[in-house]
């Protein structure tokens, strides 16, 4: 299937500090497109996959599961560290926990973490209904989109696959049981006002993460897909100047990182 416009993966060679993002569930690389393009014309190596069942049509991803959506990421992360010297992880919502469970998995390889309103659980009764519910319903409406900002478009789904959402379900317990794996410096932005995931769960990972080294940030002006939305700046020269302190030599435009 072709990709959606936009929803392309985005790589970039550049210093010695590589960055990888991951995007959430049901969207794409479109939602952290602009976070990317500003650390790699600031000399960073990124990786912004696609994961398997998305960026084409709800179809796709409805033969797909949290297995296919890590592998991904995972093959990504391992070519990032045998390219660089020093490798941090991102992600939104679902993303955020992608990168979670790959610093609880790969320890030292990783230098930092950054997550933009991470998922740590499926909310509502529809949750428990999940596991019957998917073999009757197909969908469920989308949740693409939540943007304050006037005119801000995610590019995703309309629909939500009910055996993916299944899948996520059992992949969000996952995480949790292993963030207590994460020891690696972390940053957690997240917005007040989010339509798809609660604060609760910012305060659940921050509550079970390992790491001592932890800054959170609330991004008042932004719903869910905030790295769209009118906090987006922020986010992004937040993450530089993280990652700046972890990693010498990143933060200035155009230079090669550590290098």
């Amino acid at each position: 299937m072709p990709v959606l416009p936009g929803a392309e993966p985005f790589r970039h060679e550049g210093g010695e500090t590589g960055v990888l993002l991951c995007h959430g569930f049901t969207g794409s690389p479109q939602s952290l497109r602009p976070w990317a393009e500003y650390l790699a014309e600031r000399g960073l190596t990124v990786s912004l996959p696609l994961l398997p069942g998305h960026g084409t049509r709800w179809e796709d991803m409805q033969l797909t599961g949290w297995q296919d959506w890590y592998a991904e990421v995972d093959r990504e992360l391992r070519a990032l560290v045998d390219r660089c010297e020093r490798v941090f992880v991102a992600g939104l919502s679902m993303g955020g926990a992608l990168a979670l469970r790959l610093a609880a998995k790969h320890g030292d390889a990783i230098s930092g973490v950054v997550v933009v309103n991470p998922a740590n659980k499926v909310h509502g009764l529809s949750a428990y209904a999940l596991p019957v519910a998917r073999h009757f319903v197909r969908t469920a409406p989308g949740i693409a989109s939540d943007i304050a900002k006037e005119g801000g478009v995610e590019v995703g789904y309309d629909k939500v696959p009910l055996h993916a959402a299944h899948s996520l379900r059992t992949f969000f317990r996952i995480v949790d049981r292993e963030l207590p794996q994460v020891t690696q410096p972390l940053l957690l932005l997240h917005s007040p006002q989010d339509h798809v995931v609660p604060p609760v769960d910012s305060a659940r990972i921050l509550g079970r993460v390992s790491s001592r080294d932890v800054r959170e940030i609330l991004l008042e002006q932004s719903y869910h897909v905030a790295t769209l939305d009118h906090d987006a700046d922020r986010i992004f020269e937040e993450s530089l100047s993280f990652i700046g302190r972890l990693a010498t030599g990143v933060g200035k435009e155009g230079t090669a990182a550590g290098g």
